[in-house]
C-alpha cells in the first residue's frame, strides 16, 4: 500500500545521472508499469527520456525500439 507521501517524481534522465524536476518518491517503468523508488533507480533511456525497473525491462526497450 501506497502512503501519502507516495507522489510520482517527474525525472530528466541524463548519462550517468539524472536531474529531478518534480520532487517525488518514485518513477514508473515504461515497460512494466512496475513503481520503482527513486532509490532504486538504476536504469533509463536518455534517448527516450524512460526509467527502466532492471536490466530486462531495458532491453526489451532497445528491442521494441529497434536500438533507437
Amino acid at each position: 500500500m501506497h502512503g501519502p507521501a507516495d507522489v510520482l517524481a517527474t525525472i530528466h534522465y541524463l548519462d550517468g545521472t539524472y536531474q529531478v524536476l518534480r520532487p517525488g518518491n518514485h518513477v514508473t517503468c515504461a515497460i512494466t508499469g512496475q513503481r520503482i523508488p527513486l532509490d532504486d533507480l538504476r536504469y533509463w533511456s536518455v534517448s527516450r527520456q524512460e526509467p527502466y525497473v532492471d536490466a530486462w525491462a531495458m532491453l526489451e526497450a532497445e528491442r521494441r525500439h529497434g536500438g533507437r
